[in-house]
């Protein structure tokens, strides 16, 4: 009686050992800035596209001159190169890391006055069209990170992924689902005196 307890209670510590080793390595790569460290929840955090165009990082405009409050989240020229600041915000934030292929919310900091929230959210306008805006709805605002090439981009996934990149339309580059991708890399906010 007492081998088969011994044998049973090695046979239950070797699975539970074994189970949480597959656990630990299988956690999906944390996505890192342009130095090399980890992307942490609650910091700030700009895009800088690597695509080498007159474009920059990203920002919030009205997409409509007659309602500045339906805000849109566009790709800024390169005369402000790093855009509006981003925060990250994981499905579990509790372990503080961010990473690839897991849903996130963007927060993204303007200086309009009439934003309801800086949530970044999928809203479908032209003939079918999705693009990102920010405003106070909850549905379509889960994204992902995904490593692309050298750098990463941004997946929106319902049933399917679709990459966000951009479309020109009047002038301004809206982020949206379509075809080619925004590919980027990420750079912390420096705050002075620190």
């Amino acid at each position: 009686m007492n081998k088969l307890f011994i044998f049973q209670f090695i046979s239950i510590f070797a699975i539970f050992t074994n189970s949480c080793l597959c656990e630990a390595s299988s956690a999906p790569n944390p996505v890192l800035d342009i130095t090399g460290k980890i992307l942490r929840t609650e910091k700030t955090y700009f895009i800088v596209p690597i695509n080498g165009e007159k474009y920059g990082g990203v920002a919030v405009e009205p997409t409509d001159n007659n309602n500045t409050c339906q805000l849109s989240v566009i790709q800024k020229r390169y005369v402000e190169p790093h855009g509006h600041g981003l925060e990250l915000i994981p499905v579990d934030k509790k372990k503080g890391v961010i990473r690839v292929s897991t849903d996130l919310k963007v927060a993204i900091y303007s200086t309009y006055d009439c934003l309801n929230s800086t949530m970044w959210q999928l809203e479908k306008y032209d003939g079918g069209r999705y693009f990102v805006n920010v405003g106070p709805k909850v549905r379509r605002n889960w994204f992902r990170i995904e490593k692309y090439g050298q750098g990463y981009k941004f997946v929106y996934c319902k049933v399917i992924c679709k990459d966000v990149g951009v479309v020109m339309i009047n002038g301004q580059k809206r982020l949206g689902l379509n075809g080619a991708p925004l590919v980027f890399n990420f750079k912390k906010e420096i705050l002075e005196g620190r």
